[in-house]
């Protein structure tokens, strides 16, 4: 079949909160042929199954996952974004060049700027190397959702949720709507602090607990744990949740050899959102999953302007400083230095810890000189962010070696 060929201005593939806050900035300033492209039936990302409120900015929590897409889709179309769904794109042609199918038939997509913004999915339970059979009524979130919330599928009596950040509280709140009594949420992570009241999820949190084995044949029967004591159970139920434990749907970027950095997985950027392939750029939990929708269309909006000082002067730096972490931390976003003058969203870093920290004093060096040292007032958790101020960046050097952030 021949392949259809034609030029864009921008192209960006995913249609999530991060596409459509990018396709919304551009085509708002005048960028005059930006399109999106998504592989689902329709736009909006993850929040499109995420009935519960607590989207948009804080001004106005109670939007729904559904509405808050709408609103992003019904954004991006009216600055005048061209917005195409169920189009799968297949690999790379070029350093530019995407092909595609769909509905249409095949396409060759060539874009002056490529926007990554692919996001990011759950572990499901084989890669977290769970043993046991495999019986039905095993869920990460995302399937949990889609079942109730779009497929209106029975799910079932007795639930256990294995994790403990904020999606397993949406979670919680999907298995609730469906009528699903929660057995236990459980994780291997220490106690919260400050801790949090048991009953404020409506069933105990088992911490410092493993799961060691789902039992069932055609049905799931329950979760067998064992808790720091090396006590054992198994946790009676028909359905169990995987949350958390986000990874970055990086696979479109390592097929066009966009390089990757160690620590998220996602494509190494700077503060500019540029990847290390010349007009290719990257926005949203690609990056680092994961972060809230709203944040991901506030990059996506952010992105607009290195796009198009780019599209205005085909330059794209060489050379960036890499910004790395020391155990127990995981990861920072930004990994790059960008270009001078260049600064992250709200003037900050993302980081992940390992463990938790009381009171961290973050310390950030390069080739032997301190550039910034200071103690953060609050506790840093597993699994949620905690940030870096970026107000050192003008100390470091942009031709120097890398930037070592370490915690203790």
């Amino acid at each position: 079949m021949t392949r259809r060929e034609r030029t864009v201005d921008v192209l960006i593939v995913g249609a999530g909160p991060a596409g459509l806050g990018a396709a919304t900035g551009l085509a708002a300033s005048g960028v005059p042929r930006v399109e999106v492209l998504e592989r689902e039936q329709s736009a909006g990302g993850i929040p499109r199954h995420c009935h519960h409120g607590g989207f948009g900015d804080r001004t106005d929590g109670r939007t729904s996952g559904p509405e808050y897409a709408r609103r992003c889709t019904a954004a991006a179309t009216r600055a005048g974004a061209v917005l195409r769904t169920g189009i799968t794109v297949t690999g790379w042609a070029g350093p530019r060049t995407l092909d595609t199918t769909g509905p249409g038939g095949l396409e060759r997509i060539t874009a002056h700027a490529v926007v990554l913004a692919t996001g990011a999915r759950e572990r499901p339970r084989s890669a977290r190397l769970v043993p046991g059979t495999r019986p039905a009524g095993v869920y990460t979130t995302g399937e949990l959702q889609r079942a109730v919330h779009i497929h209106h599928q029975t799910i079932g009596t007795r639930a256990v949720i294995v994790g403990d950040e904020a999606v397993s509280i949406a979670a919680a709140g999907t298995l609730r709507a469906a009528g699903v009594e929660l057995v236990a949420r459980v994780t291997d992570r220490p106690p919260a602090f400050p801790p949090m009241p048991a009953s404020r999820h409506g069933a105990p949190l088992l911490t410092r607990t493993t799961v060691t084995a789902l039992t069932g044949r055609t049905r799931l029967t329950g979760v067998a744990v064992r808790h720091q004591d090396g006590r054992t159970t198994t946790l009676r139920c028909d359905t169990v949740v995987f949350t958390g434990d986000w990874i970055p749907d990086h696979e479109l970027a390592r097929r066009g050899d966009v390089p990757l950095d160690p620590g998220t997985r996602g494509p190494a950027y700077d503060t500019g959102y540029r990847t290390g392939v010349p007009g290719v750029f990257a926005v949203g939990n690609l990056l680092h999953a994961v972060e809230s929708a709203a944040t991901a269309a506030a990059e996506g909006r952010a992105l607009a302007a290195s796009v198009r000082r780019h599209l205005g002067t085909g330059t794209w730096p060489a050379g960036r400083p890499a910004l790395a972490v020391e155990a127990p931390l995981e990861w920072i976003a930004p990994n790059l230095l960008g270009p001078e003058g260049d600064r992250p969203l709200n003037d900050r870093f993302v980081l992940r810890t390992a463990r938790q920290l009381t009171a961290p004093l973050l310390v950030a060096r390069q080739d032997g000189r301190e550039l910034y040292r200071r103690r953060l007032l609050r506790p840093a958790r597993p699994g949620g962010p905690f940030h870096l101020p970026a107000d050192w960046l003008d100390r470091a050097d942009p031709h120097g070696g890398t930037v070592r952030i370490s915690a203790r």
